[in-house]
């Protein structure tokens, strides 16, 4: 007799996917991460949060992270058990790593400066890492409760 043992759902989601370095690679790694993300059991208010944060980091990416034939790649990471959505972002210049919004002295006034500061206030936690040879990672944390738990509770 042959049984077959239960199959727990996968506690951990991957997605991953090259982009061209423009704006248009960034509109499109908002777009993806929004669609894999409610294909995922991922709240909509985290969804929103993290739509946001892919398109500044996108966006950074394709403006500040550009070099001649290289793309960006967009991470998502979902650790069920965990409750933690975790978003990267690596491009191909890593010479300049980006800093705290508190460090950057934008101007009130600017035009812009102000993704990073987007970013503070949208993930649980964020920063940077180096990604050998010459690139850069920079990456964004949200806390991300058991939706069924949300929606059993009503929060």
């Amino acid at each position: 007799m042959s049984a077959t043992a239960p199959q727990l759902p996968a506690a951990v989601h991957t997605f991953a996917q090259l982009l061209s370095s423009t704006r248009r690679g960034a509109r499109l790694a908002r777009l993806l991460a929004v669609e894999q993300l409610r294909a995922w059991p991922v709240s909509p208010g985290v969804t929103e949060r993290a739509e946001q944060i892919v398109a500044e980091l996108a966006a950074n990416a394709a403006l500040h992270g550009r070099a001649n034939g290289c793309d960006f790649r967009l991470t998502l990471t979902l650790d069920a058990t965990a409750g933690l959505l975790r978003l990267t972002v690596t491009d191909a210049r890593g010479e300049h790593l980006p800093s705290p919004p508190s460090e950057c002295g934008t101007p009130l006034d600017a035009e812009s400066g102000r993704g990073l500061l987007l970013v503070t206030a949208l993930a649980d936690r964020w920063g940077v890492e180096s990604y050998p040879p010459g690139g850069k990672t920079v990456w964004a944390e949200c806390d991300c409760p058991d939706p069924a738990a949300s929606v059993a509770t009503g929060r």
